[in-house]
């Protein structure tokens, strides 16, 4: 490589040095963090990669569409949340829990790892870190460790997630179809899904809980990865996650009843609230969410308001050129947000119903709600507008091309972190495909790799990416009170996200030979 281009690549990186070292090392809170990457991205791509103002300012335009998307989320899962934990329903959850099952590695286990993926299967967009993480704190969990379990948990399921939308992605950007690339993907996909089950438990007891658990573990990840596999290979790839996480939460609570699982004498802890009504509210998410997605004439009844905008040719004074095409659609009836938003009313008139709210509920609901989602939603947009700017830059392109010309002859070992690149940057396993999807794929092509493989190990280390996304990590700490001190998150799911990714790079390199 060129001085000039080792240069470049610098360039490239420092944004998200920047935001790396900032939340890490200084504690800065993700919005601070976000403005001085978007602040140093803006810089670089000005003075190294020919960035004007109308390529500037579409980048910002189309970042700020695509927060929406996220924002939809995180505020009607804040609501959702406070809708359930004003009534005291979230502390009967953690009791009720309890005495089923006083085992701290499966309730991680059954929430952290099951219910998230189902989640995930059938809503994504952080809905299984919103929803999940407060639940855990419930339970007794700190707020980082209830926040860093579902982030781990849910990643292996996030390319046959929500309705296998990156898959999706992956096929329509390679021009390849599922009976070409899903084996490979499952494969390594469900691989994941045991390590994400293993450091789910790591992250909060060490190996000691690890191999404490490692039979429900091993149980668990069978089913699911097993069933993931035969719904992708099959054809049914748009019910993967969702398909794989109800046979796992049927095996987790059938393993639950272990004897090895309940030596401990369950809570005698009491609450006013009985556990069927404190979970209502999640009960009616679960019909309402499944129902929004995977009935035909619901989904296009939803489905028909959508906010979507188009964009011109925007060329670089480099060069480099973003095709005109249109930007990120908001599903305004049907968007997992609107869901959560559904649920939310609904809970709330059923609670109301039963007596469960005291005088100036809705007031403390909405005022809670606010109070979190502000400096959420600051740090959310500022992150996702420095990502835009990388992206209609080149900035993101020289990073991964960079990485290739380095590793070429070992390249399977390094594929997945380049998708794990993308979707730290963009907090999506469905834009890593798009941003990387052909680069991997002529790389693969040129080094006389399999396909297949590569392309596999891209949309595997883009899912392991939502681990480590600082759009995700915002949306789990907004719902335990954690706004502003991301930092300690993020440092816990950057060492497992890394570990995970190099050791399903390892496996697509032994793979590549054998193949």
């Amino acid at each position: 490589m060129t001085a000039l281009f080792i240069l470049k690549w610098m360039a490239a990186f420092s944004p998200i040095l920047t935001v790396l070292v900032l939340m890490i090392f200084k504690n800065w809170s993700g919005s601070r963090a976000g403005a001085a990457g978007w602040f140093v991205a803006l810089i670089a791509a000005s003075l190294f990669f020919g960035a004007h103002p109308k390529l500037l300012a579409y980048s910002q335009i189309k970042g700020i569409l695509l927060s929406l998307n996220v924002l939809y989320i995180i505020w009607t899962a804040l609501l959702l949340y406070n809708v359930v934990n004003e009534t005291g329903a979230i502390k009967a959850i953690g009791i009720g829990i309890e005495r089923f099952s006083s085992d701290k590695s499966i309730q991680i286990l059954i929430f952290g790892w099951i219910f998230a993926s189902f989640l995930q299967g059938v809503a994504g967009y952080g809905v299984p870190i919103a929803v999940v993480a407060p639940l855990l704190v419930s339970l007794g969990f700190s707020p980082v460790v209830a926040v860093a379990v579902p982030a781990i948990g849910h990643s292996w399921s996030v390319t046959f997630g929500s309705m296998g939308a990156s898959f999706q992605t992956l096929m329509a950007v390679t021009g390849y179809e599922y009976a070409y690339l899903a084996p490979w993907s499952a494969s390594l996909l469900g691989i994941a899904a045991f390590l994400c089950g293993i450091f789910c438990v790591h992250v909060f007891g060490g190996w000691k809980m690890v191999r404490h658990s490692f039979i429900a573990i091993l149980i668990i990840g069978i089913a699911m990865s097993g069933t993931q596999y035969i719904l992708a290979v099959t054809g049914m790839w748009t019910l993967g996650g969702f398909g794989a996480s109800l046979v796992g939460l049927l095996s987790g609570l059938a393993v639950a009843k272990l004897k090895r699982y309940n030596q401990t004498p369950p809570s005698k802890a009491t609450s006013q609230m009985s556990l069927a009504w404190a979970l209502s509210a999640y009960f009616i998410l679960i019909v309402i969410v499944s129902s929004g997605v995977m009935i035909p004439a619901v989904k296009t009844f939803l489905g028909q308001v959508q906010l979507i905008f188009s964009f011109p040719e925007i060329v670089s004074l480099k060069g480099w050129v973003v095709e005109a095409g249109k930007g990120k659609a908001i599903n305004v009836f049907g968007h997992g947000g609107a869901l959560l938003l559904y649920s939310s009313i609904i809970s709330f008139l059923v609670y109301q119903s039963k007596g469960y709210y005291q005088t100036g509920a809705v007031k403390a609901i909405v005022q809670k709600t606010i109070k979190s989602g502000v400096p959420t939603s600051l740090g959310i947009v500022s992150m996702v507008c420095f990502a835009m700017i990388m992206d209609h830059c080149q900035m993101i392109y020289i990073l991964a091309e960079g990485i290739s010309r380095v590793f070429g002859p070992i390249y399977p070992l390094i594929s997945p972190w380049i998708g794990l690149l993308g979707a730290f940057m963009t907090g999506s396993n469905t834009n890593s495909n798009v941003v990387f999807g052909v680069l991997q794929l002529e790389t693969a092509q040129l080094a006389g790799l399999s396909t297949a493989l590569i392309l596999a190990a891209q949309t595997t280390g883009g899912a392991l990416g939502s681990m480590i996304a600082p759009a995700k990590i915002l949306v789990g700490c907004s719902t335990v009170g954690l706004s502003g001190k991301e930092g300690p998150v993020l440092k816990a799911t950057l060492w497992y996200g890394f570990v995970i990714t190099g050791i399903i790079g390892i496996i697509a390199l032994v793979f590549s030979f054998i193949s």
